[in-house]
């Protein structure tokens, strides 16, 4: 039976915030409130926390999440979420939610999957939001991307794009870092070497693109809140307390 997974890959090391799955705020952990946004969306099967920490384990299973150990030698998270996705051989759409984002819409984790699933031609799936501010079109921790006439990814850069030669001409668009993959899709991806492109932007999504793949966008309005640092904390809880 064809079933949809949310995989969750958490790690405990952080160079920015250690052990951020594990912080608590306003008593739950930060790896408990992305569970529990994927839990409201409608289109999953299955949703499981991919780790390779004892700490972060304990955890799920503490407020009765699904999740499973993983590698320590795993580079990326997609890496983590393939030895899950070998075990079940029922999966054969997967969203790669990060553990980091507590705020997520469901809609929006709906979205990829929807996607992924009703579009033959797309391999994989992701979120794209318009961005106006030039101080975020020009932060490069930001990626940005350019799509065709047809809503499928063209490239993904941390620069500016495109070039602005002629200005107010072009729209441009913030990546949200969530994934919807068909399985193939995903297996392939990950056993193909890394692309000289994703070395030079260190972006994962560029050896799909590089190698073929074609990863079609939606646009959301919606502005995500990731947890990476002790300032991302606080703002986050700001928003609860609100």
């Amino acid at each position: 039976m064809s079933k949809t997974a949310i995989i969750i890959p958490a790690r405990y090391g952080s160079s920015r915030l250690e052990g951020k799955p594990l912080i608590k705020v306003a008593g739950k952990s930060i790896i408990q409130w992305v569970y529990e946004k994927a839990m409201q969306a409608k289109l999953a099967d299955l949703i499981i926390v991919a780790t390779d920490d004892e700490r972060i384990y304990n955890e799920v299973k503490s407020f009765g999440g699904e999740v499973e150990m993983t590698s320590t030698e795993h580079k990326c998270g997609s890496d983590r979420i393939k030895e899950v996705v070998m075990r079940h051989p029922e999966i054969s759409y997967i969203v790669n939610l990060q553990g980091d984002e507590p705020l997520i819409k469901p809609e929006s984790i709906d979205a990829v999957i929807s996607d992924v699933k009703d579009d033959e031609d797309a391999d994989i799936s992701t979120l794209i939001r318009c961005i106006e501010d030039k101080d975020e079109v020009e932060n490069p921790n930001l990626v940005k991307c350019v799509v065709d006439n047809y809503g499928y990814a063209m490239y993904f850069s941390r620069s500016k794009i495109p070039f602005e030669r002629n200005e107010n001409q072009a729209t441009f668009y913030g990546h949200l870092g969530i994934y919807g993959y068909k399985r193939e899709a995903l297996i392939k991806m990950t056993e193909l070497p890394q692309s000289s492109y994703e070395l030079s932007e260190s972006l994962e999504q560029l050896r799909a693109l590089q190698n073929g793949m074609k990863i079609k966008t939606s646009v959301v309005d919606f502005k995500p809140i990731g947890i990476d640092t002790k300032e991302d904390l606080e703002h986050f809880k700001a928003i609860i307390t609100q």
